[in-house]
Order: C-alpha cells, then structure tokens, then sequence
C-alpha cells in the first residue's frame, strides 16, 4: 500500500509554488489538499481543477469572492486573509506546508503550522529572518522538522547529512553575483528596472532577482543560515561562484569540504523537501562535467554591494535589527520597481532604516510585525521630506 504524502502550498501561484505542483503532477502518491496565493484568481482556478484540494485561500478579499463564483460547481471552501491562512495552517489532513508566499505574511500560518505538527518545507525568507529566535526552538519543541528549499540551505542541509554537526567549522554560501558582479558604484548609479531584472542563472520573482542583484538576498540567506544550523555569523562565509554550479558547501574541522553541485533548478531543493531523506529522479538537464569548462571563485565586493555588509552587521546587532533591515529591504526594492528611486538608494534606505531603529533583544511577534511597520513609516517619512 502507498502512503499518500498530503501537501499544502502557501503561495501556489508564485514561482516556487507552481514548480513545487510540477513536482506533484511528477509524484503519484502526492496530493494537494490547501492552495493559497495572493489575488492571481485566473492561475488559483486552474490550480483548485487540477489538484481538488478541499481549502483554498486567497490573501485579498475581492479575489476570494471572485474565486467562489467561479468554483461554484466545486465541493471545496474558499476562505481569506490571514484568518484564512491560518485555518489552512492546521487543517488534520495536511503534513507538509509549503510556505512559498512571500513577506512577513508567513510569519503566523507557519507558526501555527508548527504547533499543529506539520512538517515544514520553508521558501519563504522572512520566517526565519525575522523570527528565527521563536522558530526554531518552537520547531525543536513539537519535534517538527524545517526542511529549507532554499537551494543554497538546501545544499548545506545535504552536506551536512550524515555528519556531526558539532563538527563543523562553517559555512560557506555561494552567490552568483548577480547581473552587476564586477561593477564597482559608479557604474551603478543609472541602472535601470530592466537592467536589475537580467539574473544570469536564475529564473525568479522580481523582488528576488533584485535582492540578487544589490546582495541582500545573500544577507538574508546569512541570517538563515545562523538559525537553521546554528551557526555563529564569522562561522559563515559568501563566496562569489558566477557559475551557480556548485549550491553551497560546508567546512569540516579537519578541512574536508563537502558540497552539493547541480544545475541551477529549484525543482531540486523543493522535491528534496517533500521527499526527505529519500532521493527520487526528477526530470531536467543534468550536469554534465565535460560541458562544464570551469568553476571560478571570487570574494565578494562588500563596499559596492552593501547589502551583504549590512546583513553580518544586522546579525551582530541581533533581536529587531535583521527585521528591520528586511522590511526596509522590500519597501526599497518595491520603490525602485516603480521607478520611484536609483538603484543605490536602496541600499541608503535600508541604512537609514538601521540607524533609526532601537533594538528589541528578543521580539514577540507582535513587536517584529511593530519593527516592520516602524521600518516602512520611516522611509515613507524620509522620502516626504
């Protein structure tokens, strides 16, 4: 008898969420049972036909209303918001939540989540940045499992499989250096919105692609890191690697490196998650080692790309900072999509955001949520004056 692995998906219509119901078209013995998403209702209607999950959410409203008229020949409950996120959070028929939806909106579902024993399969950023201080006790607490779909989290997870942990020396995070590796600031000041959007490997959402392109994205993939595998910040190391080949590696005391290479696919990272510890075939180009000519290796240039900078002193600031440092991060970039800042700029906001910020040691999520707000009412108040 198959056992069937019962799956929620919270983001379905984003880029993580749909290659993660690639992988369930792939896996017979998985099954969808939630969706949510934001306010895509043409993608979620073809979605809830395809999957029949028994509850779908979607974050606004309107979208929610449209939704139920149009699934009106369907047995399922459509609900919105966060009530309705968190009722997707604990429905007893789930085990694995994927949290592929973006911001500090995953924050309380994944919580929930936790408590109610579900296994984790985390892409959304912000849970462990914000609040990794509650997550992963609370994790450890109900014994549940984070799986990260990371690809670069998820490289160090393998690497680490098997080993002692207490033997690790550090971590060392490749990054792709994004469309403007090697360029130093002057050359940054005209940049524009289509310029930003050019990923050399990766195919993501626009906010990722520019968090990519300034190196935040790594700066919070830093701060991941710390507490998915307890790692001290000077125990992580960012190593500039163009080719995306090699995902990330791990430093053991006698020097023995281990990493984890292949071709730059999230379907990987998320299939890993679902199916952990087992490995199963998964369709895609392979690596091929007589294609691939060489790997290359570069430090990072921090004084050009401050985000990664800012991230480490985020960490050693610790308690509020890091949320601080990532909602000023996504007001900035939004700005800069619309036109309404330089690219460099987003990198001053986040500074001044900082700067203006006293720290809270160890926040309850009431006063992360508090954090966020202070960060984006500073920056509206900055860009009015």
């Amino acid at each position: 008898m198959s056992f069937m692995k019962k799956i929620g998906v919270m983001g379905s219509t984003g880029s993580i969420g749909t290659q993660t119901l690639e992988i369930v078209r792939a896996n017979p013995d998985m099954q969808v049972v939630a969706l949510a998403a934001g306010s895509n209702v043409d993608l979620m209607e073809k979605q809830v036909r395809e999957f029949k999950p028994s509850l779908c959410v979607m974050w606004k409203e309107e979208a929610a209303k449209e939704l139920k008229m149009r699934l009106c020949d369907m047995q399922i409950t459509v609900l919105s918001g966060m009530e309705g996120l968190l009722e997707m959070a604990v429905l007893p028929e789930m085990e694995y939540l994927v949290t592929a939806i973006v911001g500090m909106i995953g924050l309380r579902p994944t919580i929930a989540a936790i408590k109610a024993g579900k296994k984790i399969a985390l892409a959304n950023k912000e849970t462990l940045v914000t609040a990794g201080h509650i997550i992963m006790p609370l994790a450890a607490e109900c014994g549940v499992p984070i799986l990260p779909v990371d690809s670069e989290h998820s490289a160090i997870y393998q690497s680490m499989n098997g080993e002692n942990t207490k033997q690790i020396k550090k971590i060392l995070l490749t990054a792709s250096g994004g469309p403007f590796r090697g360029k130093k600031r002057e050359e940054l000041l005209n940049i524009t919105v289509e310029d930003a959007l050019k990923h050399p490997n990766w195919a993501m959402g626009q906010k990722i692609t520019i968090d990519s392109a300034t190196l935040v994205n790594k700066g919070l993939e830093v701060i991941e890191a710390k507490w998915l595998f307890g790692m001290e910040p000077e125990n992580i190391q960012v190593i500039i690697h163009p080719q995306s080949i090699i995902h990330s590696m791990v430093e053991y005391v006698d020097g023995a490196v281990i990493a984890q290479l292949g071709t730059p696919d999230m379907k990987l990272p998320i299939q890993y998650a679902l199916t952990y510890p087992d490995r199963r075939p998964l369709e895609g180009k392979k690596l091929d080692f007589y294609e691939l000519a060489s790997m290359t290796f570069e430090k990072p240039d921090t004084e050009t790309f401050r985000g990664l900078s800012m991230a480490f002193e985020a960490l050693k600031a610790g308690g509020s900072m890091p949320t601080v440092y990532n909602a000023a991060n996504e007001k900035a970039v939004s700005l800069f999509l619309n036109r309404k800042i330089k690219f460099l700029e987003i990198y001053d906001l986040i500074q001044g955001a900082m700067e203006n910020h006293k720290v809270i040691a160890n926040p309850v999520v009431e006063e992360i949520l508090a954090a966020e707000a202070e960060a984006y009412e500073y920056i509206d108040r900055i860009r009015r004056s």
